[in-house]
């Protein structure tokens, strides 16, 4: 099994950094914290600027016109050069104590997220969705806590973290429908629980684990632990590939937590 240590990338402590992605095209780094609803963008020369949604932000997903597609708690908005958006409300798909949570764009285009509770008082539940061209459709229904997706590269699975269940899940995926079927556990989280999660060219996962100070990485066909990325924070949230490819980006969260380097963020060249 390979190691590998993570290094510091930016002291700059976040209630919840998630939802990373890198724009190949723009060559530019995003992110979110979620608890603050802040959109974080860092540009090819390092500069990075930041949009308050003044609510919760699951996540913000890069789309074609150098925006994005922000998943909030009550609506999906398009935001681009500080101008938001909404494109389509939840208020009457989620119950007011829920907020979406990790979002991703399918090989066909379509917004998948979902969504969970957030106010502490009811049990963790939700469902997750997929959204597109106005038409929102339950994929899963009944989630505890949706987290990491992914897409393998010949586009006929698609991989789900359920972090309450301590569960990463494989599903075969039919790209013209959206259809996901056939779900199966692909491996469980004994210490911590699986949070996002990207997948390498070799269709294996990098899967973030709260509470375990790491990312796990998992063959994508049988679950089997090929590695781990030791990081020097708690609360592990998610990563993305960005540059040129050989390097991970690494979000993690300090809400609750003292030390440090907690809520920093990170980078792991493999």
């Amino acid at each position: 099994m390979r190691e590998f240590d993570a290094k510091l990338f930016m002291k700059k402590k976040h209630e919840i950094a998630e939802a990373p992605f890198y724009d190949e095209a723009l060559k530019r780094l995003s992110w979110v914290d979620i608890v603050e609803g802040k959109l974080y963008i860092m540009g090819e020369n390092g500069e990075v600027s930041m949009h308050d949604f003044g609510q919760m932000i699951g996540a913000a997903v890069p789309v074609e016109n150098g925006g994005f597609i922000v998943a909030a708690v009550d609506g999906l908005y398009s935001y681009k050069d500080g101008l938001s958006e909404k494109i389509c409300d939840l208020t009457k798909v989620y119950e007011p104590y829920q907020r979406s949570n990790d979002a991703k764009m399918d090989p066909e285009g379509r917004l998948w997220f979902g969504s969970t509770v957030f106010d502490g008082k009811h049990e963790d539940y939700g469902n997750l969705f997929s959204y597109e061209d106005g038409k929102i459709v339950c994929r899963q229904a009944n989630t505890r806590l949706s987290n990491g997706m992914a897409w393998n590269k010949t586009a006929d699975k698609f991989y789900f973290s359920d972090s309450v269940e301590k569960k990463v899940f494989v599903y075969d995926y039919d790209r013209k429908s959206g259809d996901i079927s056939n779900r199966e556990v692909l491996f469980e989280v004994e210490t911590g629980v699986p949070d996002g999660m990207t997948i390498d060219e070799d269709d294996n996962l990098w899967v973030a684990i709260w509470g375990g100070s790491k990312l796990e990485h998992r063959d994508g066909r049988t679950g089997e632990k090929l590695g781990q990325i030791n990081v020097p924070a708690k609360q592990v949230s998610s990563c993305c590939f960005y540059g040129s490819q050989n390097k991970l980006f690494i979000t993690t969260a300090g809400v609750g937590l003292e030390g440090e380097l907690e809520g920093c963020l990170f980078v792991c060249e493999m």
